[in-house]
């Protein structure tokens, strides 16, 4: 019986971890799909003469889709790098656009410029303690006496989006033959989906 128990604590929370951000993930899609149907369908109503359910609904659907295809391309490349420009031009605008474009970019393994690196593990936040984290950038911090090269890490501190950028030395990196894909599972799993055994990388 308490066997059974056990199992059945430790299958329910892992199904309760790993169900949350798809969850999540869900129901932002149906709100946001539904707002723009909440604007879209009065003026359908008013075109059409007639309310129709879910037309400003399948808008939205299209609407996302041709953005994904026109950005594929170079012309279509070319139209968002002016759009872009010109929300940069926006005060208020500027600092959200740019924020949210960067966290998008940085989980997207094609942007090399970008996107994180590595997942690595560093010792985080004391010595002795051990924390998984993305590295992103290495840098030169130089002052009169001499030149450090650090690496930056992006460490997760709320499931995945919301972190802190910590400056380490690069022989305290640990760097893991984990690919980020993985690495990104393992942190929205709460570290269930750590395997038993990492092996570690060179640099």
């Amino acid at each position: 019986m308490a066997s059974f128990g056990g199992f059945l604590k430790k299958n329910f929370l892992t199904g309760l971890i790993v169900s949350i951000p798809v969850v999540l993930t869900a129901f932002a899609v149906v709100w946001l799909f539904k707002a723009v149907d909440g604007i879209l369908a009065p003026l359908y109503e008013k075109l059409l003469g007639r309310p129709v359910p879910g037309l400003g609904f399948a808008s939205a659907f299209a609407l996302v889709l041709t953005v994904g295809i026109i950005s594929t391309n170079m012309m279509g490349k070319k139209l968002i790098g002016l759009l872009e420009k010109v929300f940069q031009r926006i005060p208020v605008f500027k600092g959200v656009y740019t924020a949210l474009k960067q966290i998008v970019e940085a989980f997207s393994p094609g942007k090399t410029d970008s996107a994180f690196r590595r997942f690595v593990i560093v010792p985080y936040p004391r010595e002795g303690s051990w924390a998984f984290g993305f590295l992103t950038k290495e840098c030169t911090v130089e002052n009169a006496k001499e030149s450090l090269l650090l690496t930056a890490v992006y460490i997760p501190t709320n499931n995945l989006y919301l972190g802190e950028v910590v400056l380490f030395k690069r022989e305290d990196v640990i760097y893991t033959a984990i690919p980020v894909e993985e690495g990104i599972k393992i942190v929205l799993s709460g570290g269930i989906a750590t395997p038993e055994r990492i092996a570690g990388v060179s640099r």
